[in-house]
């Protein structure tokens, strides 16, 4: 018989924390202790988290690897483009559609993301090399497909034999004549998480693609919209406001992107950044090299939805897009204030925790709070420090050897086509009217006090962190999933939204309240016990006990 879940004595943030590390040995605990945070973020000062350092080994995380982080997140949503795997095929199988990026062929039909490319690396290949294997599968794309862009990507293995893979994308670029072809060194050894394959995806993406269609675009008000992946639709949502607002899209990074999307997002006049972590690196490149400035977005939630449009009508600062914006704001709201009005009374109250990439931690607590729930606890896989407290920190942080193995490409002002969209006088008006650009206050500010923020959470400390404080539901990723769902509690997937979405936008807004309404208010997770809670058969101690 279902039970009603029992909630436990509240419990002081001080004492989750050590109930948390308790089991660890006492150096373990010390180095987890700087990574888990009370939030106590002032006026004037925000606490200090440790953040983008290497896993304990050990410790089963929830993190992904670099290739990931390169191939699957950055690369992985673009439709015209052949991304071809060097290494054993199960890195592959990993990146393929895993994310549930969506895509609209277009006219021309051009769509590989069915495709699994790979080399399919056998121990001969790591024995003798792979880079002839890696010519052939280059040439036997070109021929299938001919493509406008073959990129390459490192695994593992790769690195450690030493093929060199950007000597053969050279070659056979030169050999094929009309295709660019390119490489990453994105082994996924190298660097803490998937993070450290977003800068270099990045890197790569803007070395070998931004800047190589000059031709001019049409349209009116031209943005680049930078880290949306289209996840469940997600890109397809804020496409259509967008489109319906008079707003161009001239580039998305990377959801449903093509070549010429990337090779044309220097004609854009602003640049908008959805998750900070995984792209601020080319919005930086591009305002250095081509004059465009950016600013910090949120199409999570409705509110924030129709925040991030009027932050971008002002900057264009016409009264036409400006009324426009005001306009579909005013048709968009009263179906979302309606369906938000009906889950509220059963949704108020409710907690949740969210543990999820870069900047979705943060984005869909906005989300909850529009539906009356609270967010016990947050944190991020692969954040850096400037995601927790703010840009403001960047100048502090300690480059580690970590952070060494990515190149740091040197950028400086286009002497044809740097073009600052902005004088000095409009940047300044639009200061004075409390206008911001390259500004991201991190997560820290936007939670409660008290509220416990974990860097890298891990398997042990997500089942005790639900044991301890009973949240109605728990958002994160794939590997969770199962595991908490067996201790009663609903999870619910925010990297790949499991056969969900849209999310962002205001009908994903609609979207997300009806479902999170159905997940903490069914009555199926009472009934969930696991085989060993109902007849334990082993038990241990650690061995320091």
């Amino acid at each position: 018989m279902a039970t009603a879940k029992k909630k436990l004595v509240q419990w002081e943030p001080t004492d989750i924390k050590k109930e948390l590390l308790k089991k660890y040995p006492a150096k373990v605990a010390r180095k987890r202790a700087k990574q888990i945070l009370i939030n106590e973020a002032l006026e004037n000062t925000t606490p200090e988290i440790t953040a983008n350092v290497r896993t304990i080994p050990g410790i089963i995380t929830m993190r992904g690897c670099t290739y990931a982080g390169c191939k699957g997140v950055i690369m992985g949503p673009t439709r015209d483009i052949v991304n071809l795997v060097h290494g054993p095929i199960g890195c592959s199988f990993y990146a393929w559609l895993t994310r549930r990026n969506q895509t609209d062929a277009g006219v021309d039909g051009e769509n590989y993301m069915p495709y699994c490319f790979s080399t399919d690396m056998q121990d001969s290949d790591i024995i003798f090399g792979g880079e002839k294997k890696l010519a052939a599968a280059i040439q036997e794309v070109y021929d299938l497909f001919h493509p406008k862009a073959i990129t390459i990507f490192a695994t593992c293995p790769v690195g450690l034999i030493g093929d060199d893979i950007h000597t053969v994308a050279r070659t056979m670029k030169e050999k094929l004549g009309d295709c660019n072809v390119f490489a990453f060194s994105c082994e996924g050894y190298k660097g803490v998480s998937q993070s450290a394959g977003h800068h270099i995806a990045n890197n790569q993406v803007f070395t070998h693609m931004v800047g190589e269609n000059n031709e001019p675009k049409e349209g009116e008000y031209k943005i680049n919209l930078l880290g949306e992946y289209n996840i469940g639709g997600d890109g397809f949502e804020i496409d259509r406001i967008l489109r319906k607002c008079g707003i161009t899209t001239i580039s998305t990074f990377s959801g449903n992107s093509t070549y010429d999307q990337f090779a044309s997002a220097h004609m854009a006049d602003l640049s908008c950044v959805m998750c900070h972590r995984s792209i601020n690196y080319v919005a930086d490149m591009m305002e250095i090299k081509f004059g465009i400035p950016w600013i910090k977005v949120n199409f999570i939630g409705a509110k924030s939805t129709a925040k991030s449009l009027r932050k971008i009508a002002e900057y264009f600062g016409e009264q036409k897009l400006i009324d426009r914006v005001e306009a579909v704001i005013a048709e968009e709201m009263p179906q979302v204030e309606a369906v938000r009005q009906d889950v509220l009374p059963r949704t108020t109250g409710k907690t949740a925790m969210l543990f999820v990439g870069g900047s979705r931690a943060h984005h869909y607590q906005d989300l909850f709070s529009e539906m009356g729930m609270k967010t016990l606890s947050a944190g991020y896989e692969f954040a850096h420090r400037d995601d927790y407290e703010g840009r403001h920190v960047i100048p502090h942080l300690k480059v580690d050897a970590d952070s060494r193995n990515i190149e740091e490409i040197e950028v400086e002002a286009d002497p044809k086509r740097y073009r600052p969209r902005k004088t000095e006088a409009e940047l300044q008006a639009l200061a004075a009217q409390g206008f911001t650009f390259k500004e991201y206050d991190g997560i820290l500010p936007d939670m409660e006090a008290g509220t416990l923020v974990i860097d890298d959470l891990n398997q042990y400390e997500a089942e005790k962190l639900v044991e301890l404080m009973q949240p109605d539901i728990f958002c994160a990723g794939i590997k969770e999933k199962f595991s908490i769902q067996k201790l009663g509690v609903p999870m619910k997937q925010l990297h790949s939204y499991d056969s969900g979405g849209p999310y962002a936008g205001f009908k994903g807004a609609v979207n997300f309240y009806r479902e999170i309404d159905r997940l903490v208010n069914s009555k199926v997770w009472g009934y969930m016990k696991a085989p060993w809670q109902e007849n334990p058969e082993l038990s241990a101690t650690y061995v320091w006990e």
